[in-house]
């Protein structure tokens, strides 16, 4: 009995690891910070600063997959070290791409490397909770991914004053460094070490146990009943999974990188007149850090929010309320029928909530329909739909700005319609 007892401590243990872990990992939403002052410092194009985020986003979602098998067979312990390593090193050599101006280092660095270790920390909390916690799957997975999108929060506050403590001007007041590089410099120690370290708290437990008095659900897949990864790939439920996330990522990642963007360009009529340009821009700077940062608390608050709501009412409820109600608000942005910053502010606070509930309610999802024996596999192979994403949904952003918010509505109309399609599959 005293065995039980400390796994029920120990699974709690894992829990708050898992968080720390995600904070640091969840940090890479707050790129939009960054975006603008290295535009400013080197003259690139948007697009191509634009193009470390989308690669950061499709390496995280490649290596989640792969990393799912890799817990499966390895252990989680190895494939979280492995994500903490790559993740510090990749921001480190992000700096460096700032100070010597090498954006195809940016790319390396922040976008494949710092991507790779994202995507190999971020799913093996995932998995390893979920078989942690059956009786707590939406709740814990919730808590697990709040963490990674509240992570954009603390950067979003961050950021800005640390970009502000290290730019340099020249005595003619022109911008010679942003302060990217010393910020990544710092970052990319901490998370070296603090995502290193928390891998360490994971490991899988041991097989058959369950929380005492815990039975699974008629319509939930107990765990040896589980699908296997290519049982799972064959069902038509897999792919309709799969496209739900996209869709849900794509057009909330779109307004991600657009964040501080959009927040500036509203909040520029409130500037008081006659500012000197250095500081209107900082001026500018603080509102766009600020809607980054308050989003970033209401993408992790959803995270746990409508995952702990789906414990209660089921997973695709929770998606179809939040694909119908983000359809009516994506299309009223693009109508131009919000231009006051403040409500801009509270609408992007419930878009948010959605995006992140996506991420949260997903693993559970998947572990209901197919068992959670081979969740590494199945959810993190499903993380695909997050690589491909990551490359669409900024990039509608970035090419086609004045159309982006309705097709941005479009994509989740469609994740409605595939969600109430969707029908749990049976098993024989």
């Amino acid at each position: 009995m005293a065995g039980v007892s400390n796994l029920n401590v120990r699974r709690w243990y894992i829990a708050v690891a898992a968080i720390v872990m995600q904070l640091c990992l969840g940090t890479v939403y707050a790129w939009s910070v960054f975006k603008g002052p290295l535009k400013i410092t080197h003259g690139w194009s948007e697009t191509a600063t634009q193009a470390a985020f989308m690669l950061h986003i499709f390496f995280l979602g490649t290596a989640a997959a792969f990393g799912g098998i890799l817990v499966d067979k390895k252990g989680p312990r190895l494939v979280a070290t492995l994500g903490g390593i790559l993740f510090g090193l990749g921001t480190l050599l992000a700096g460096l791409a700032d100070q010597i101006s090498n954006l195809p280092l940016m790319w390396v660095g922040y976008g494949m490397i710092a991507g790779l270790g994202n995507g190999f920390a971020y799913v093996t909390p995932i998995a390893t909770l979920t078989r942690w916690f059956p009786d707590k799957r939406g709740l814990v997975t919730g808590l697990a991914v709040m963490g990674f999108g509240a992570g954009a929060f603390f950067m979003g506050q961050i950021g800005p004053v640390m970009l502000a403590a290290f730019q340099t001007v020249d005595p003619a007041g022109v911008l010679v460094s942003s302060g990217v590089a010393k910020t990544f410099y710092i970052w990319g120690v901490v998370f070296f070490v603090a995502v290193t370290l928390g891998a360490q708290f994971f490991a899988n437990p041991p097989k058959g146990w369950l929380p005492d008095g815990f039975t699974f659900a008629p319509n939930v897949i107990s765990d040896a009943a589980s699908l296997s990864f290519g049982q799972a790939l064959k069902t038509p439920q897999w792919w309709m999974l799969w496209l739900i996330l996209f869709l849900n990522i794509a057009a909330g990642l779109g307004l991600i990188s657009q964040l501080s963007p959009i927040a500036q360009k509203l909040y520029s009529p409130l500037l008081e007149p006659g500012l000197t340009e250095k500081l209107a821009t900082a001026k500018l700077a603080w509102a766009g850090g600020l809607v980054v940062a308050v989003t970033s608390i209401f993408n992790g608050l959803g995270r746990l929010g409508w995952a702990r709501i789906s414990d209660y009412v089921g997973r695709k409820q929770v998606f179809l309320v939040m694909f119908a109600t983000q359809v009516v608000l994506y299309l009223l942005l693009g109508a131009g029928l919000v231009s006051n910053y403040w409500i801009f502010m509270l609408i992007g606070c419930y878009l948010l909530a959605c995006y992140g509930g996506g991420f949260a309610t997903m693993p559970a999802f998947a572990a209901d329909s197919f068992g959670a024996a081979n969740i590494g596999r199945i959810y993190g192979f499903m993380l695909t739909a997050w690589s491909v994403a990551g490359v669409v949904g900024p990039l509608i952003f970035a090419q086609i700005p004045d159309y982006a918010l309705f097709v941005a509505a479009g994509l989740l109309a469609v994740g409605l319609v595939v969600t109430v399609s969707f029908r749990a599959p049976r098993i024989a």
